[in-house]
């Protein structure tokens, strides 16, 4: 009797299970309108984005986000006064630790990069929880020096300051993970069959991967971003019903007076009224909905496409804690920590091809690993 009583009680004790941290990165937004001001500050004082000399940063970032401060506050006064980023972040981060319990002692932390919980607050929650691992994940599929770049150089100058020292798994990029892009050409798809079902029958149609823009030179001296971007539109349209549909890839949100990459969404919007052509519009290198799809997508694109005639304008979705998209969020986590501690990408290695120097897998003197160039989305 105490041999099955003991047989018992040791088939009942479970191994601990590991104790991993995930840190989601974002950009950050103001929360009312006098954070507007200071939220603005923050983003041109980076380095990562405004590159010019450090002696000028301080007065041109003054000077840029004095001149945007009416503008952004106007667009925040739309949303009901301030960003619905963190709260939309906030319920990624439930869903997806909900999702990731289940192999792990699991708690996910947010830091964003321009506005709180900033990444020093993101440190000394994480220190204060004692995990044994950290993976550090990103909200930006694609990767750019401006926005994954720029928040990990501030968690590694914030875990130095903090005293965290913890095995980490950096991952750099998941912009052609297959369910992810199985879940985005879904809500793409749905919108493109909603579009179709109220347009009159035969009304041409054009989808329009819009993504947040960037400085022509930023790219030019290695970024990967566009790289990225057009291989992510592309590996939706592949996934479409139709995968021949006429498609563009376009960029939204210029903040400088450079030039940025074209074609602009701008110009998209106004190509399609004089082609006679309704627009599907994909946010693209955002999963959480801010201004850029609120305000710029929903009301300031949708004005200019009814001014100059374009005879339908339908925008699909951001992914948000869709259960779909947590799901494959997921999957790119339990990958990622398999790799283990170190850089990776969604697909383990690096993907960009080495012309882009500013890849975070070219800086640590990483060979690629020879993904598909043809992979890119291109007018149909």
């Amino acid at each position: 009797m105490d041999q099955i009583a003991t047989r018992q009680t040791d088939a009942s004790v479970q191994p601990a299970r590991p104790r991993v941290a995930v840190v989601l990165f974002n950009l950050g937004g103001p929360d009312n309108q006098e954070a507007v001001r200071p939220f603005l500050m923050n983003l041109f004082k980076d380095p990562a984005i405004l590159r010019v000399p450090p002696f000028i940063r301080p007065f041109l970032a003054r000077y840029i986000a004095h001149k945007r401060v009416p503008v952004a506050q106007e667009n925040y006064r739309l949303m009901g006064g301030g960003s619905p980023l963190l709260p939309l972040t906030e319920r990624q981060a439930d869903a997806l630790e909900a999702d990731l319990s289940q192999d792990w002692d699991m708690k996910c932390f947010i830091a964003m990069r321009y506005w709180h919980p900033f990444s020093d607050a993101a440190v000394a929650a994480v220190k204060a929880w004692q995990p044994e691992e950290i993976l550090l994940l990103p909200l930006y599929a694609q990767y750019s020096s401006t926005t994954t770049g720029s928040s990990l150089t501030a968690w590694r100058e914030e875990a130095a300051k903090g005293g965290l020292a913890v095995k980490t798994t950096t991952l750099c990029c998941w912009f052609e993970d297959e369910a992810v892009l199985a879940n985005a050409a879904q809500l793409v798809q749905g919108t493109i069959d909603a579009a179709r079902a109220v347009l009159p029958p035969g009304t041409p149609l054009r989808v329009l991967f819009s993504a947040h823009g960037l400085p022509q030179v930023i790219v030019d001296r290695g970024d990967p971003y566009q790289f990225q971007i057009e291989a992510y539109a592309a590996g939706i349209q592949r996934r479409l019903s139709d995968p021949g549909i006429d498609s563009l890839v376009c960029y939204q949100s210029r903040a400088t007076p450079q030039q940025w990459l074209t074609p602009s969404t701008d110009d998209a919007v106004i190509e399609a009224g004089r082609d006679g052509v309704a627009l599907v519009v994909v946010p693209v290198a955002f999963v959480s909905d801010h201004s850029e799809t609120l305000v710029e997508l929903d009301i300031e694109y949708r004005d200019l496409a009814a001014k100059h005639g374009v005879p339908g304008y339908f925008r699909a979705p951001v992914q948000n804690d869709d259960p779909g998209f947590i799901a494959a969020l997921a999957g790119v986590a339990r990958r990622a920590l398999a790799v283990g501690p170190g850089l990776c990408s969604s697909a383990a290695g690096r993907l960009c091809p080495t012309t882009h120097g500013n890849c975070p897998y070219a800086q640590a003197g990483k060979p690629a690993s020879g993904y598909d160039l043809t992979r890119t989305a291109t007018r149909a």
